[in-house]
């Protein structure tokens, strides 16, 4: 076996020996480093090989090829990437070789991202480039998420009470993309406190950066929370509920999504040991229910969710509640409008991820949402709690329940710095 090692950044290289030899060419891309390797199979030749842009090749590959590179991956594989693969999913150790590293570090399905000199992540004004990303963000391990900035501020002075950490003397939380305009995130030690908006298109923009952050940063293992608000289905105003299984309005298990003119499916699947976990943290003092069950997520607040209250309604009373009386008898009892795309994104890239909401009414009973503005807080308020339960039991376990430390400064061009601010600013 012929093994090429190419670093990040060079100019260029030209492979015209391998043109010899009837070979394909597979990829394992790690952190800053590419390696080429040649498998002998029945056809392909390396037309040119480029450091920093698509890899291009011509090849007439058959499927015994296809098999033998196959075969090689899976012979790469030692004890520890075996024991990695079965902490992030036991039942699917190919997930695990698609989504992480031997050390458990977030691997991206997208070999694109590798060869670029800089990948700005344009809705959070970061940069792989223009800040030290592995610096800022090496150490998250818990990445919360809610629909706006106030609640996600709020969140993060509430984590920061709860595990304990202590702001170096003259300093207080910032607003780490501040500059674009469009999330807010707060870090915490090893807590990111992050507003995804309101949707499936502002989620689904954020999680792409984030998952993309967590690989620049080289995490390891990190747990994905949406803490949310929902409506209820035959479940009181003030429940707590923590998500099983995401469906769309069609009442289908997967997120759907048109890309190049093709409509691809992909499973919306939460992880189901931490459904359990979350279940285990509720007690018997919390004066509130905490249940488990279905929920369904529509791309819109109104008629999407069968309500009358609309500035549009081509259906009656009727009609609205044999809809939601269908949902109930499946097993849905929370409507929101975020989890099939945080289900199958964070499924798809191999992470951790639960989603637990509050609910601030009964459907059954109602469309509008009633209840005073203080009792609207306090109910937020529980879905964090709980979350801050899960927090502080695995950093305990970990041992990294300890004050935050100052750190040095993050930023490795001040020149691409500006750049990716104004970059940021340019993207509305």
């Amino acid at each position: 076996m012929l093994c090429i090692k190419i670093l990040r950044h060079k100019a260029a290289l030209v492979i015209e020996a391998i043109k010899a030899t009837e070979s394909i060419l597979a990829s394992d891309i790690v952190h800053g480093t590419l390696y080429l390797f040649t498998y002998k199979c029945q056809s392909s030749v390396v037309s040119g090989i480029k450091a920093g842009s698509v890899l291009y090749f011509e090849k007439n590959m058959a499927q015994q090829g296809d098999q033998m590179r196959e075969n090689s991956s899976n012979s790469k594989r030692d004890k520890n990437d075996t024991h990695r693969a079965a902490e992030i999913d036991d039942d699917n150790p190919e997930m695990a070789r698609l989504t992480r590293y031997n050390d458990g570090s977030v691997k991206l399905r997208n070999p694109n991202i590798e060869l670029m000199d800089q990948d700005i992540l344009y809705h959070l004004a970061l940069g792989s480039g223009s800040h030290d990303l592995h610096e800022m963000f090496g150490d998250v391990k818990f990445v919360c998420m809610g629909g706006t900035p106030k609640r996600m501020e709020t969140f993060a002075h509430f984590i920061m009470e709860e595990i304990g950490y202590k702001l170096p003397a003259g300093t207080q939380l910032q607003d780490i993309s501040a500059f674009s305009y469009r999330y807010s995130m707060y870090k915490v030690g090893p807590v990111l406190s992050i507003s995804h908006g309101m949707g499936v298109p502002s989620v689904g923009i954020l999680l792409h950066e984030l998952i993309k952050l967590m690989y620049h940063a080289k995490v390891k293992d990190p747990i994905f929370v949406r803490i949310g608000t929902c409506g209820g289905i035959g479940v009181e105003g003030g429940t707590v509920v923590i998500t099983e299984d995401a469906y769309d309005g069609l009442l289908r298990n997967s997120y759907e999504l048109a890309i190049l003119g093709k409509i691809v499916h992909r499973p919306a699947i939460l992880d189901k040991r931490l459904v359990r976990e979350l279940k285990s943290l509720a007690t018997h003092d919390d004066p509130y229910d905490t249940i488990t069950g279905k929920t369904m997520c529509t791309y819109d607040f109104y008629e999407g969710q069968g309500r009358l209250d609309g500035a549009f309604c081509e259906f009656t009373e009727t009609d609205k509640m044999a809809y939601l009386e269908k949902l109930r008898d499946f097993g849905v009892v929370n409507i929101e409008m975020e989890c099939t795309i945080f289900a199958a994104l964070t499924h798809y890239a191999g992470i951790k991820a639960a989603i637990i909401c509050v609910t601030l009414l009964d459907r059954l009973k109602g469309d509008q949402v009633m209840a005073p503005k203080e009792v609207m807080n306090e109910w937020q308020q529980r879905p964090q709690i709980l979350v801050s339960r899960l927090i502080k039991k695995h950093l305990a376990q970990m041992g990294h329940l300890k004050s935050l430390a100052s750190t040095p400064s993050s930023i490795k061009s001040p020149r691409r710095f500006k750049l990716v601010q104004q970059e940021s600013e340019a993207h509305e």
